[in-house]
């Protein structure tokens, strides 16, 4: 009987669990993740579940690990400085495609070179300028690297990661590594991503090695890969842009091991995100446009989902506008002002004290500003580095950090860079005013509550009179969001040809009326016909009120809050490879292989070839992240065409799967 431990390390708690053979959940807690070193976070977690089992960490025969610390990091816009090496495109590409937007300021080269689409030379890549380019950019973490057509011969590609680490010896994101897929510049954009993740996830993946081996548990290590399946942490450290999702996709696992469900809506509330996606017959679908995290579109397979920046930390906005006003609340997620008392009572409780003595609302009431350390700060301007040492090692009153407007703007870039995290006033600040999280300080809440109540509305009222009746306003909203992102989920996914998008669908006055039951001349009624599963810690004190709204069951899971580490340790380990085969003439075919291109005189030959290399490949990666009892499927989508009533082969992708259950220790 295999006991098996599952790890989450999400934005706000690192969750545990103990599962028994894949049947019996044994034992689960939780922990405060700790960005500034996540071994502590990750050790109280699976401290507190040996404690509550009472097993011997020996008896551990394998661990998994979730996270959903990449997909934050994507749409708070985090990570580290990297550059990219932009072979044979132009540079319009970096603002038609979202590239210069992503890079965020960080270096970026235009370089000769690429090939066509049959695995030909374009143009001689430009070495010298590549060369120049490095001696000058020492300062960055890692490089990712994109050349034209790299997908049919990687060449160049290859040339370049070996200058890169000639030179500077950091990591090196290679597109054609990452996506066998055309596409230049969403290759670039996925291999752009994951140079800026390589530092977090390895960091995490290092944290939780460190905390396994120091509790005596010598299993296996593996990770949620976007697409539910496990993969080797080696990989994962290689190829961190494939964990984004890791979390979500997780708890989707977890969900169907929980309730069974066949069809239904599955929602995670976490302290940054809500992610959505749709069970059918029992599996989520995979994305075929690649997962999208944000504003970011990449070519990594994961799970259909929608992310939205709605969670339990979501920054709480006030409204003015209007005569009743009101807040909105994320995309952003910041520390809770309740937790945030508990590291430092004294600042927070007399900068609260002091704001509510002032008979005029201030900009910063309620806000904090705190420095994540231990992380590197290269690359960082003068403003910034000043902005950096004023705030020093405490916890600050926001408007005591700032000493001017022009500030604000260097304050943004250090929360991008996730040198600073800042803290306000959430959903979980209200829930624990209200009574329903009792965990975090509630007095701390309580004021920070009645500081954005007294703000006042269009009307010249104020917002609301006291802290109660403020968190209420507060959790409505959150209730509101959540429904919203919900519908957006199921209009998205109805096979209707709409002519308005799902946004506008689930925002429209007629579904808000058949939501209400109106009853007039017109009998509207609207809502979900499938019921919602809602995951996450907080999903027991928001969603039953979501479900209600709907119209709809909604299914609260046992273990709900920790449904992602659950799915941590009860996927496969899949492994996928794709490669294509192309006629550049007539008898010719080419087999586009890592190494480049080869020709052959017989078509099946060339697919023969082809399908014997990625067999081997996938097999070896399934193998190396230690999966046994290994299954291997191929698959050939072959397209022809008639020519002078015979067919003419144009070309052929072949996909190849290795699956096969972790390996656990004997």
């Amino acid at each position: 009987m295999a006991l098996l431990l599952g790890v989450d390390t999400g934005g706000t708690y690192t969750d545990a669990v103990l599962l028994r053979d894949e049947r019996d959940v044994v034992a689960s807690a939780k922990s405060l993740t700790t960005k500034h070193d996540l071994s502590l976070g990750i050790g109280g977690a699976i401290e507190a579940v040996l404690s509550e089992s009472g097993v011997d960490p020996s008896d551990v025969a394998m661990a998994s690990l979730s996270t959903t610390l990449a997909t934050n990091a994507l749409v708070e816009g985090q990570g580290g400085r990297v550059a990219l090496i932009y072979i044979g495109f132009k540079e319009r590409d970096l603002d038609t495609h979202g590239l210069r937007d992503a890079l965020k300021g960080d270096p970026v080269l235009i370089l000769e070179g690429g090939h066509n689409h049959a695995g030909g030379e374009a143009a001689p890549l430009g070495k010298d300028a590549l060369k120049r380019f490095l001696e000058t950019h020492s300062d960055v973490s890692a490089v990712a690297v994109a050349a034209q057509f790299a997908t049919r011969n990687p060449a160049h590609e290859l040339a370049a990661m070996s200058l890169v680490s000639e030179f500077l010896g950091v990591p090196v994101s290679a597109s054609h590594q990452l996506s066998a897929k055309l596409n230049g510049p969403k290759r670039a954009m996925t291999a752009l991503l994951n140079a800026r993740l390589i530092g977090m996830i390895d960091g995490l993946i290092g944290s939780a090695q460190a905390t396994l081996k120091r509790f005596g548990i010598d299993a296996p290590l593996m990770v949620v890969r976007g697409d539910g399946a496990l993969i080797g942490s080696d990989m994962a450290r290689e190829r961190p842009i494939e964990t984004i999702l890791s979390g979500p996709a997780a708890s989707i696992v977890g969900a169907r091991w929980l309730t069974g469900a066949d069809h239904a809506l599955v929602s995670d509330i976490g302290g940054t995100t809500t992610d959505i996606a749709v069970l059918r017959d029992g599996r989520p679908a995979i994305d075929p446009m690649g997962a999208q995290v944000g504003p970011y579109r990449t070519m990594v397979e994961a799970v259909a989902m929608r992310t939205h920046g709605l969670g339990g930390d979501s920054e709480v906005h006030f409204i003015g506008s209007g005569l009743k006003g009101g807040v909105t609340l994320g995309p952003r997620r910041v520390v809770p002002v309740s937790l945030i008392a508990l590291d430092a009572p004294d600042v927070v409780h007399a900068a609260l004290d002091a704001q509510m003595r002032s008979t005029v609302p201030g900009e910063h009431d309620g806000r904090f500003v705190r420095v994540v350390k231990g992380l590197s700060v290269d690359g960082l301007g003068a403003r910034e580095t000043a902005l950096l040492e004023r705030i020093g090692t405490n916890v600050l009153p926001m408007g005591h950090a700032l000493k001017n407007r022009i500030e604000a703007q260097a304050l943004k870039r250090l929360v991008e860079r996730g040198l600073v995290q800042i803290a306000a006033l959430t959903p979980s600040d209200a829930s624990h005013a209200l009574g329903r999280i009792e965990v975090w300080d509630v007095e701390a809440a309580k004021k920070a509550l009645c500081l954005m109540g007294r703000r006042r509305t269009g009307a010249g009222d104020m917002l609301a009179p006291v802290a109660d009746v403020m968190a209420q306003i507060v959790i409505d909203q959150l209730t509101e969001q959540t429904v919203l992102a919900l519908l957006e989920t199921a209009f998205s996914e109805e096979n209707e040809e709409f002519t308005h998008s799902p946004s506008d669908l689930a925002q429209h006055t007629l579904m808000r009326m058949g939501m209400d039951q109106h009853r007039g001349l017109l009998r509207i009624d609207a809502g979900l016909n499938l019921p919602i599963v809602g995951l996450g810690a907080s999903a027991m004190s928001y969603y039953p009120a979501v479900g209600a709204r709907l119209g709809c069951e909604a299914i609260l899971p046992e273990h709900g809050g920790v449904a992602n580490a659950i799915g941590a340790v009860v996927g496969r380990v899949t492994m996928r490879r794709q490669g294509i085969v192309t006629a550049p003439s007539e008898g010719r075919y080419r087999a586009h292989f890592e190494s480049g291109p080869e020709d052959y005189a017989d078509g099946e030959l060339a697919l023969n070839a082809l399908e014997d290399h990625l067999r081997a490949q996938a097999l070896a990666d399934a193998q190396g992240s230690g999966a046994e009892d290994i299954h291997v499927h191929a698959h050939r989508d072959v397209t022809t065409a008639q020519a002078e009533a015979r067919d003419v082969f144009i070309e052929a992708v072949i996909s190849v799967e290795a699956s096969g259950r972790p390996r656990i220790a004997s």
